[in-house]
């Protein structure tokens, strides 16, 4: 299954539109006011299906996931040199980025792909193609993505 996020143009708060593979809007992300970004996710039909929201004054970046309003655990960035690695304590996923923080491998512990993660250059805002391996992982995936654009975002307003 594959997903293309698209952040908006126009926004006083992060949002984005994610669309399928015929053009179809899957989710609408809605940014938060809030201290640290708190991103809540809509299904197509306005129905709230998710939030990611930064857990502030942390040594590392860390991002709490919920499903629903029920909390489910959270991404933490590691500390690494050269190439940006997450870990995602509710389902044991590893995610490793490129050296330029471009591309992203989510794997299992046990190895197995979950999904790849590519930014689009030369848009005018944040663009990534997301190709995940099963479709049942789409929310956690997209989840994982917005958790990544935030922190590079955040890090790049210091």
């Amino acid at each position: 299954m594959k997903l293309l996020f698209k952040q908006r143009f126009f926004s006083w708060f992060d949002s984005y539109d994610i669309y399928d593979e015929q053009g179809n809007v899957v989710f609408t992300v809605e940014g938060k006011l809030s201290w640290g970004h708190c991103l809540h996710i809509l299904d197509a039909v306005g129905n709230h299906v998710g939030t990611v929201k930064e857990r502030v004054l942390t040594f590392l970046p860390k991002f709490e996931i919920y499903l629903g309003a029920q909390y489910i655990g959270c991404i933490q960035k590691e500390l690494t040199f050269f190439r940006p690695r997450f870990i995602v304590d509710c389902n044991g996923w590893q995610v490793d980025g490129s050296f330029w923080e471009w591309d992203y491998e989510v794997r299992a512990i046990s190895g197995a792909p979950v999904a790849r993660i590519t930014k689009e250059l030369f848009n005018w805002t944040d663009t990534y193609v997301i190709d995940v391996e099963r479709s049942e992982d789409a929310l956690c995936v997209l989840m994982l993505v917005l958790a990544i654009d935030a922190e590079k975002c955040s890090r790049n307003n210091h």
